[in-house]
């Protein structure tokens, strides 16, 4: 069994999503939610899905604290799902080519410390960019920079706004994530 750990910071949509495309996939298995935040709903999503989720607050979020959580729980693959804070250089390392990410911007623009969210919403409009989207890329040591795996846009309409923008990337997320997660995962396990 190939077993992935979810990485969030926020509500846990994607998570969600993630949790139910691989409920009953015989090969790869998520078996647990790690979260820095503790009124994240990703938690609520956790529970839901009945597997273990780990809160790192400002004192366990220690390099070998989460290493040694990370072997504990056999965890072969992590998968960010809106997680908001720069994985460490070790743990980079010690999971080389095997930590997936997705953002909510065509990259290489928009992305960036700081860039996450309504944040990249809100520069697309500001610029009055045609197209966005979503990139599913590996995670390196910069904020994403990583090998890009996938990419999927969508049309900006005139009358568009951060919310509506939002809406429309969090459907191409929802509709992409996961089986490019499970094709991926597939290339690194032959």
């Amino acid at each position: 069994m190939i077993n992935i750990e979810i990485w969030a910071s926020g509500g846990g949509s994607n998570a969600d999503k993630i949790l139910t495309y691989f409920k009953n996939n015989p090969i790869i298995e998520v078996v647990s939610l790690g979260c820095n935040r503790s009124k994240a709903g990703a938690f609520n999503v956790a529970h839901k899905h009945q597997i273990k989720s780990i809160l790192w607050d400002k004192k366990s979020w220690e390099i070998s604290n989460i290493i040694h959580g990370l072997k504990e729980r056999s965890v072969d693959f992590i998968v960010l799902a809106g997680f908001l804070k720069l994985v460490p250089k070790e743990i980079i390392e010690h999971y080389k080519g095997r930590i997936v990410n997705i953002h909510p911007s065509l990259l290489p623009k928009y992305g960036g410390k700081n860039m996450y969210g309504n944040h990249v919403h809100e520069a697309i409009i500001h610029d009055e960019e045609k197209k966005s989207g979503i990139t599913i890329h590996e995670v390196n040591e910069e904020f994403d920079k990583g090998k890009i795996l996938a990419q999927f846009s969508v049309n900006l309409d005139i009358n568009d706004d951060v919310k509506s923008l939002r809406k429309k990337i969090q459907y191409l997320e929802h509709q992409h994530f996961s089986s490019i997660i499970h094709s991926w995962i597939k290339s690194k396990s032959q």
